[in-house]
């Protein structure tokens, strides 16, 4: 794929509309790596002018922060928002709720304000702009899914609606775990969990959370964030349940799905 690096469009004398910021897991995850393909496709097909940082883009410090080294979040941070600055970034878009939330709500007490938007949020505009077009035949029809709010993105900042909204737009099924939207269980990753051995307990979180997503009857668990994919993933294989139940990012079903 050709994807224009910021550097790049600014050289050739173009301003894109929005940054895609990719984060570590769409960089060097094999999993996530299919998410940021995706959504590169869907952006590519709907005719968005985006660009990314390249290799100019560090991670936003969110799990340093979150495991208690401000320090070394307040570096990667100042850095970060020294690029963001001298490209004179807007708007950014990005498939990780860790990298949104940190963007969005952290990010303007150390001179970093930008519009930032989940690419749930963005798929959502891009549908209802009519730049989405989902094929009538399309393999998620008919299917059964349930979904699973991010911390994030749920709880945090409120967006239960957008990825609901983009399922609609598929014809599926959408079966509603017993817990979630503002009552959603974490998929145990957040709070730098995922980068450490977990406390002692009688149950590891992702395995009771695939539980849960298992007991839907479910064709497919659909995800919007790069940790709660790997989490729901491991807990549905713990189950040996691999097979029947899926999971997805909601932007590789709209990437399947468009004409």
């Amino acid at each position: 794929m050709k994807v224009n690096t910021m550097a790049e469009m600014i050289a050739s004398g173009q301003t894109p509309e929005v940054l895609f910021w990719v984060g570590c897991a769409g960089s060097f995850d094999q999993r996530a790596q299919k998410i940021t393909k995706a959504f590169a496709t869907i952006l590519d097909k709907a005719g968005v002018n985006y660009a990314i940082l390249g290799k100019e883009e560090a991670c936003t410090g969110d799990p340093a922060r979150r495991a208690g080294n401000e320090f070394m979040f307040q570096m990667m941070a100042y850095q970060n928002i020294q690029i963001l600055n001298g490209y004179s970034i807007k708007k950014i878009v990005t498939t990780c709720p860790h990298c949104f939330n940190i963007l969005k709500n952290e990010y303007p007490v150390l001179g970093g304000n930008y519009e930032v938007i989940h690419h749930t949020q963005f798929l959502q505009e891009l549908i209802e702009q009519g730049k989405i077009k989902i094929t009538d035949s399309n393999e998620w029809k008919g299917k059964s899914i349930t979904y699973h709010d991010s911390c994030y993105l749920g709880r945090a900042n409120e967006i239960y609606e957008a990825p609901r909204k983009v399922l609609e737009s598929l014809d599926m099924e959408l079966r509603e775990m017993k817990r979630c939207k503002s009552k959603g269980l974490c998929c145990g990753a957040g709070g730098a969990q995922m980068f450490k051995e977990e406390e002692k307990g009688d149950k590891r979180v992702n395995r009771e959370r695939a539980d849960e997503a298992i007991e839907t009857k479910s064709d497919f668990v659909a995800s919007a964030c790069p940790f709660c994919n790997t989490m729901l993933s491991d807990g549905i294989k713990n189950r040996d349940e691999e097979v029947n139940t899926q999971v997805l990012d909601i932007a590789e079903m709209i990437a399947k799905a468009m004409q």
